[in-house]
């Protein structure tokens, strides 16, 4: 009965001991898991506090007996094994291209270009949307440019003799305004004085194109002529509403054309005044960084537009007088104002020329017959070849000169855009921003060329 305790108190020693061992074994996991590094002493060495106190308060015999008690080396735990680094399940993946840099070179371009092209054109819409609105203001503004262009070195020329600006100014202004409505006058009066007698004349040339054309080989019929007229009636008849409310809105049109000559009238005074001090003025409005390169070009902008429009006049002018020399030796009605509507027809480029020269082709087909009408023809194209390869080239130079697609083009916007007054200033403004533009890009150059750097010196 003496063994009994003993053997009671070994086993429940070693019950304690593994108890205390499991709980280290739960301590040591959880720091595993935090990622605590383990520690480097064996689990031998570490022995419980509680299995201290134990084998303190047993005999040495006690102590042997539980060292040779079978099972003993089966209850040391070894040291843990070194855990290996994880494999590389995944192959490395290479990181992702920059999209602009997957986007083709050719596509890129196109598209800086495009966005590029968007915003003018978006820019572009908006001014055309603001000169529509004040049209008139505008229209009045550019005649105005135009007419100083023309009356601009009269003054120039009176200051140099002495003369005070405000004088010169009246005086210049006062004598154009006067020698344009005095030609407004004259048309009005020629073409009231002979309407009588050119009623007459058209009816009789309208009975001599009937006969013709009924004993020409096209084969026409009297019954196809009277068709033809019938037609003619019943269309003035059916669109009398039209033509009244014509007639209502040329009211409307008239007084909008008073108010653009007033104003036409007040810009040209100021600006053969103070065209300068208004100049200086307006770079202001522009950049700094820019300022140097459009005051050079204003200068140059100003003397291709004077260049063009005393130039246009002088060809306006001798346009009007051999063509209405023509038209007077061949017995033409109403010579006089016809050959005014052609000095007048001149400041639209090549579609003015065919204007008024059809003009007067008509009038003479209907007058003084066929014949007349092929020789005012002959005399119209005559003169319009003189102009277009003698006279533009010597006078305007080759400041002004702008390549005939451009000319018909321009013409054809000025006019869709705002009428008549719009296809008038349109190849000025196509030739002043040539000139402009030809600066500007000259100026860019010589400024790139000053700023570069020196080339290195030879070693």
């Amino acid at each position: 009965m003496s063994q009994v305790p003993r053997w009671l108190g070994r086993i429940g020693a070693e019950l304690t001991e593994l108890g205390e061992r499991l709980d280290e074994r739960r301590a040591e996991v959880e720091r595993e898991t935090q990622g605590e590094d383990d520690t480097d002493v064996p689990r031998a060495a570490v022995v419980p506090a509680g299995v201290r106190e134990a084998g303190r308060g047993r005999p040495a015999a006690a102590e042997d007996e539980e060292s040779t008690a079978p099972g003993a080396e089966d209850s040391e735990v070894s040291a843990p094994e070194q855990v290996p680094a994880p494999p590389q399940y995944a192959p490395a993946v290479a990181a992702r291209p920059d999209p602009a840099a997957a986007v083709p070179w050719g596509v890129r371009v196109a598209a800086e270009a495009g966005w590029r092209l968007l915003i003018l054109a978006g820019t572009v819409w908006v001014l055309m949307r603001v000169i529509s609105a004040v049209q008139l203001v505008v229209l009045a503004f550019v005649t105005a440019l135009l007419v100083t262009a023309l009356l601009q070195p009269t003054v120039a020329r009176l200051r140099r003799h002495g003369v005070p600006r405000g004088l010169a100014t009246a005086l210049t202004a006062i004598l154009g305004f006067v020698v344009m409505g005095l030609v407004g006058w004259f048309v009005v009066w020629q073409v009231m004085e002979n309407i009588d007698n050119l009623s007459s004349q058209i009816q009789d040339g309208i009975d001599e194109l009937r006969k013709w054309l009924l004993n020409s080989p096209f084969h026409v019929t009297d019954k196809q002529i009277n068709e033809i007229a019938k037609n003619l009636r019943e269309a003035v008849g059916a669109n009398t509403d039209q033509i009244t409310s014509a007639g209502l809105e040329g009211v409307t049109v008239i007084v909008e054309g008073l108010t653009g000559i007033l104003l036409t009238m007040f810009s040209t005074l100021f600006l053969l005044y103070d065209g300068k001090r208004i100049w200086e003025w307006s770079l202001k409005l522009v950049p700094a960084a820019a300022r140097p390169g459009v005051a050079g070009a204003g200068p140059r902008a100003w003397r291709t537009l004077t260049a063009y429009v005393r130039g246009t006049v002088i060809v306006a002018l001798i346009d009007a007088i051999f063509i209405g020399l023509g038209i007077y030796f061949l017995d033409v009605p109403m010579a006089v104002p016809l050959a005014v509507f052609i000095f007048l027809f001149a400041f639209i480029p090549l579609v003015g020329a065919v204007v008024s020269g059809a003009l007067a082709v008509v009038v003479a087909l209907v007058t003084q017959g066929v014949f007349a009408a092929v020789m005012v023809l002959a005399v119209v194209l005559a003169v319009q070849q003189i102009e277009g390869h003698i006279l533009q080239p010597f006078i305007l130079g080759r400041a002004v000169r702008v390549h005939p697609l451009a000319v018909v083009l321009s013409v054809a916007a000025g006019g869709m855009i705002a009428g008549i007054g719009g296809a008038v200033v349109a190849v000025p403004l196509v030739a002043v921003t040539n000139t402009v533009v030809g600066y500007l890009r000259s100026y860019a150059e010589e400024t790139a060329l000053r700023q570069a750097p020196p080339p290195p010196p030879d070693a």
